[in-house]
């Protein structure tokens, strides 16, 4: 397994236990699909499994926000550790490595 997942007020928090390679990413892409697919939540909430994903990592998580794009669901991507904040439906700000605030 590649991913865990939790849902809680209509928000999929998928976590990626680690980098993905090129063997792992379509699994942790079809994974994050079917889970979509089968609980169609209000917004999905993707954490990193590091501060400098993989470009396998990256990969599979254009392809998960193309379909959820597709289907009108709002896709966030967060660091590892984030503070999710689930009454506001997004996430705190975290800093980057290069020093930059992400607050989107």
């Amino acid at each position: 397994m590649v991913i865990d997942h939790t849902l809680a007020d209509g928000v999929l928090q998928v976590t990626l236990l680690r980098e993905l390679d090129i063997t792992t990413r379509a699994a942790a892409a079809l994974e994050i699909e079917a889970l979509v697919a089968t609980h169609r939540p209000d917004q999905v909430l993707v954490e990193l499994p590091s501060p400098v994903p993989s470009p396998a990592t990256f990969s599979a998580l254009a392809r998960a926000r193309r379909m959820c794009q597709s289907l009108g669901i709002p896709l966030t991507a967060t660091g590892p550790g984030a503070d999710w904040d689930r009454r506001a439906a997004r996430p705190a700000p975290v800093r980057l490595e290069t020093g930059s605030r992400q607050d989107r």
